[in-house]
């Protein structure tokens, strides 16, 4: 008989919790489902579940991270032609969760990634509201991929927003009304909106109010083996560029570093959170499920300029000498010749390490629009 170590025991309880938690909320949908019946279904006590999982809403992200996780994305079958090509592919890997007619209600929800009745606090619905700009932003930079030419003026931020609160409507109408929503009729939507002129610039106005960066030469030794959830390939932490690090609640600064950024330097964001078992694996799930749609339509040279890090256990922050990072966390710094040369903090701390002069990080250099 194999005896299994504690961290193979631990992974097979854990897969364990969350094969029955998915048959629970497969069965009687988040509000309905019971943690009782969850440990009866894995055969296991209360406790056991309790002690993978705090509480019912972190299992309930946990079994939609893994459903999406074990999704198997292929290669673009091809290059998008145009930025309504664009739309439309994404448009049509994102419908894709819509529920089949032989679904459950719950088993629909859960197939749609449905959040409804789980974030009923406003803490919850803040850090959902940062994460939607920062998925309009990874939408945004692939599809200003789309237009080459024009990649220094364009900003397709405010269209990727919409695409997504279209494409989120019909999930919503998909939950509540099965089957009155056309996924063929809103993909056309999708790709008649790149004709849209909706007048997108970038120009924070509280830009010119912020702080220059502090000039240092702080060596360091930056964690390795962690993942970029974008490309799913590791990042080097190492590399000459800039590196800010962002609470849950404040990942809209996230741009900030992508437009101010020289061109074609490393642009490394990493989020940090107060609750990683809850916080954290709602940053995660959107995350991973957005970037699995660009996965399936854009080519890995197309997807966002940006290296994106969950850091749940606060690593990063701390090498950084950030020892207790929150959701409000805002703070950057310039990594150039393996030292920190310049170090920012507060609203628009990345705006400020991306424009720090590599030899004279307290002069700001213009940005791009």
């Amino acid at each position: 008989m194999v005896r299994l170590s504690r961290a193979q025991q631990q992974e097979r309880t854990r897969g364990s919790v969350l094969a029955a938690a998915r048959a629970e909320f497969t069965e009687h949908g988040y509000a309905l489902a019971k943690v009782d019946r969850i440990a009866e279904r894995a055969e296991l006590t209360r406790g056991a579940v309790y002690s993978n999982f705090p509480s019912k809403r972190a299992l309930y992200l946990a079994v939609l991270i893994d459903m999406v996780e074990n999704t198997v994305i292929g290669e673009p079958s091809r290059s998008p032609m145009s930025l309504a090509d664009a739309l439309g592919m994404f448009a049509r890997a994102w419908l894709e969760r819509l529920p089949l007619g032989e679904d459950t209600a719950s088993g629909g929800r859960l197939q749609l990634r449905s959040l409804d009745g789980v974030l009923d606090d406003d803490h919850g619905r803040e850090v959902l509201a940062q994460v939607a700009r920062l998925e309009a932003l990874l939408l945004a930079a692939a599809l200003e991929s789309c237009e080459p030419a024009r990649t220094e003026s364009v900003r397709r931020v405010r269209l990727a927003a919409l695409v997504l609160t279209l494409l989120d409507g019909a999930a919503h109408l998909a939950e509540t009304a099965p089957g009155s929503c056309d996924p063929f009729d809103v993909t056309r939507a999708c790709q008649h909106l790149a004709g849209i002129d909706l007048a997108d610039t970038w120009a924070p106005p509280h830009l010119p109010y912020v702080d220059r960066a502090q000039p240092c030469g702080d060596t360091w030794d930056p964690p390795a083996g962690l993942a970029d959830r974008i490309s799913g390939t590791r990042v080097d932490l190492g590399a000459d560029g800039v590196i800010a690090v962002l609470g849950a609640g404040r990942l809209a600064a996230a741009e900030e570093a992508v437009r101010s950024a020289r061109p074609g330097e490393q642009v490394t964001v990493v989020i940090v959170m107060s609750d990683p078992a809850e916080t954290g694996r709602l940053v995660q799930l959107r995350i991973t499920d957005l970037t699995g749609c660009l996965r399936r339509v854009f080519a890995a040279d197309a997807l966002p300029p940006l290296r994106l890090v969950l850091d749940d256990r606060a690593t990063v922050a701390s090498v950084l000498g950030l020892p207790d990072p929150d959701d409000e966390t805002e703070a950057a710094v310039r990594i150039q010749g393996g030292a920190i040369v310049a170090r920012a903090h507060g609203r628009g701390a990345a705006y400020a390490a991306a424009t720090a002069h590599a030899s004279n990080p307290t002069q700001p250099r213009k940005t791009r629009t």
